[in-house]
């Protein structure tokens, strides 16, 4: 998982956060080893601002994958940071029960899988 944190630590930096200033980094790995990675993009509306989380699974289904099995989230942050909800359902839909680790950068980690932050998921057995 170290890589993946790394990852997600790297493409921090490149987060557009001018309003929030709260940046964040997102690494995923899909079901054949590569890692796609987002940072957070923030829009003077908010509510069309895009979080790492669903940039880093977004690219990854832009070129080809479909399934994650890892997921990295990095945080300037004193608690870890777990990712919001309209993230935790796209990550669902993605990633199923995948493992996920939050992280910061005073070198604090959690992992944990995705049913514990999103029990009774909704999911496509549901249509």
């Amino acid at each position: 998982m170290s890589e993946l944190i790394e990852a997600a630590t790297r493409v921090r930096e490149n987060a557009h956060a001018p309003y929030s200033h709260f940046r964040v980094g997102a690494a995923v790995e899909d079901e054949s080893g590569r890692v796609f990675t987002g940072c957070n993009v923030e829009n003077a509306t908010y509510g069309l601002t895009l979080c790492a989380e669903r940039v880093a699974i977004f690219k990854g289904v832009s070129e080809g994958s479909k399934r994650f099995r890892r997921i990295a989230v990095v945080a300037d942050t004193d608690r870890l940071t777990p990712p919001c909800g309209a993230c935790r359902q796209i990550l669902w839909e993605f990633c199923g029960d995948a493992e996920l680790t939050m992280a910061n950068l005073r070198g604090q980690t959690e992992t944990l899988r995705l049913s514990a932050l999103l029990p009774r998921a909704f999911d496509a057995s549901f249509l």
